[in-house]
């Protein structure tokens, strides 16, 4: 499961930037398409949080949903899969705007 070392990752990159300060809790992006589970990165979370700046911070995560455009013809549109064609014109090739976002947003700190 490649969940856990995203969130050792993550908690990482929190008590780079809590400089010491114990993190009271912690707000995650995490997109529909990113290829993420966000209810891995719940269950490792205490794991790897044990004996850290973390240990005891609240988890919150914000799902972000999928967005494409058509190269075609500029129609913007949910996005569930890759290589779903534009449901506007039928073309393929349509660019993902949103949605593989993996990201530390928020941090709450003493």
């Amino acid at each position: 499961m490649h969940e856990m070392s995203i969130t050792q990752s993550v908690v990482e990159i929190c008590e780079k930037n809590a400089e010491g300060r114990r993190v009271l809790a912690v707000t995650l992006e995490i997109g529909e398409l990113s290829g993420v589970v966000p209810e891995a990165v719940e269950f490792c979370f205490e794991a790897c949080t044990s004996g850290t700046l973390l240990e005891g911070a609240r988890l919150a995560i914000e799902r972000v949903p999928g967005r494409g455009e058509c190269p075609a013809c500029r129609a913007e549109m949910p996005v569930k899969t890759y290589f779903e064609p534009c449901p506007s014109c039928g073309a393929y090739g349509v660019r993902i705007t949103a949605g593989e976002e993996l990201r530390v947003k928020e941090l709450e700190v003493e």
